[in-house]
């Protein structure tokens, strides 16, 4: 089933790393992206670790791939000048417990999910694992922008 865009959402790191890494769906967190930066309305948010988690990814990156350092470095300057909406893990940490223990989900997950749950909003993935624990959750797969 698809899902029609999303302009206020939880967007977790698998999906938000493809704003600076060419990967499957890239095209897709582009147009997102575009709609943050074009409607005041649109708002993405994150748990802190989102930022964390993206330099692990690009550290990845750099190493399997070779990939310069520099270039990893200049895509967490453009990270941090995005206008997301940061919610520190501190205030996510003991529901996201009870999720992961629930779902069988990491913690790291369960945050974003935790997260999503209590502002009401979807959270959008590339995790498919996650989208098929979480109701509240799409797979970008099946977004339609």
């Amino acid at each position: 089933m698809s899902e029609t865009v999303i302009l206020r959402c939880v967007l977790d790191a698998s999906v938000g790393i493809k704003l600076f890494v060419e990967e499957e769906f890239s095209d897709k967190v582009q147009k997102i992206f575009a709609f943050l930066a074009e409607d005041p309305q649109a708002e993405i948010h994150v748990p802190d670790l989102f930022y964390i988690e993206c330099a692990n990814i690009l550290l990845k990156y750099t190493k399997r791939y070779k990939r310069p350092l520099e270039d990893s470095l200049a895509d967490l300057e453009d990270l941090n000048k995005l206008a997301l909406q940061s919610t520190s893990t501190a205030n996510l940490i003991e529901d996201a417990l009870r999720l992961a223990k629930q779902k069988d989900l990491t913690a790291y997950d369960a945050c974003y999910a935790v997260l999503a749950q209590k502002l009401k909003l979807p959270l959008i993935t590339a995790d498919i694992p996650l989208a098929n624990a979480i109701d509240w959750a799409i797979w970008i797969g099946d977004l339609e922008i």
